[in-house]
């Protein structure tokens, strides 16, 4: 506390009040401005207190319910009460000291109850607690709590590298659970495209075959209503023959084939159109017999 007198003549600052004692007996309180006393009469000024917001940081060191050594970093802003100054100047010698006193003694006995996670969560409910306290005490002795904040939590470095090692934990352990379900969906998809190209190439093997059939059938009919006496057996046999010949020509292009023995004799072709004839004879059989 600054003292600002001269003989008749006081001047107090602004954003402070000062405090007027007369034969050492409290006064009143002086406005920022010039003042006149009379010293011959006691009258003098005791002190100046500023009204300006005032930071307090206070770290403090607790235990959680879990067993947790933690610092606490406290941020306290505060100021005097203009109208209550003379209480702040007379009551309180050391007004930090007192608030951290409070601060240590509300934090002390809160953080116990919690776990190191729960006070991670509820530090705003940590800070209301100091701030309800606080103005309750320190509005006696002419002071005003305006802000608390808990500006930092900080755990033992050891808890510190144990919780990063938890959490790099969980988020591997999820990274791998989504790669598996990536891994499940792409196997799934790719087992139905495979099931459905199946499904597509029998269904295309089949539509051809069925054009293959209505084709040789046309091709006969014509054939047998073109040159007369010849017999639907007597065609198949040709087409046969030529599409023998077409084969063993198709092979023979193709520069991608290595060596391949093949019945060549008129005979083979006769087996082969031979069965052919049976297949077709048996599958119009049951089709007449479906019906």
């Amino acid at each position: 506390m600054g003292n600002a007198s001269c003989i008749f003549f006081a001047c107090v600052d602004q954003a402070s009040v000062g405090v007027m004692e007369r034969w050492g007996r409290f006064e009143r309180l002086a406005e920022p401005g010039l003042h006149c006393f009379n010293p011959l009469a006691g009258e003098w000024l005791a002190g100046l207190l500023s009204t300006r917001i005032r930071s307090l940081e206070v770290r403090i060191e607790t235990k959680t319910k879990d067993n947790v050594f933690v610092q606490l970093l406290c941020s306290i802003q505060y100021r005097v009460i203009k109208e209550n100054a003379d209480d702040a100047f007379y009551e309180l010698q050391n007004p930090k000291e007192q608030i951290q006193a409070f601060v240590f003694d509300v934090v002390r006995a809160l953080v116990p109850r919690m776990t190191l996670d729960e006070l991670f969560e509820q530090k705003g409910e940590v800070a209301k607690a100091v701030s309800e306290e606080l103005e309750k005490v320190m509005g006696a002795y002419g002071y005003s709590i305006e802000h608390i904040l808990m500006v930092d939590i900080i755990p033992d470095a050891s808890v510190r590298k144990a919780m990063n090692e938890i959490n790099a934990a969980q988020r591997l352990q999820l990274a791998n659970v989504y790669k598996g379900e990536a891994e499940k969906v792409l196997q799934i998809k790719k087992a139905e495209g495979d099931a459905e190209a199946k499904y597509l190439g029998g269904v295309g093997v089949a539509r051809q075959r069925q054009a293959i059939t209505d084709g040789l059938r046309e091709n006969i009919l014509n054939f047998s209503h073109t040159v007369e006496g010849a017999s639907a057996k007597e065609v198949m046999d040709l087409i046969m023959i030529t599409q023998y010949f077409d084969t063993i020509k198709d092979l023979g292009n193709s520069s991608k084939n290595t060596t391949v023995f093949i019945p060549h004799g008129p005979g083979h072709v006769r087996d082969i159109s031979d069965q052919i004839r049976n297949g077709l004879m048996e599958a119009s059989s049951a089709r007449v017999h479906g019906e």
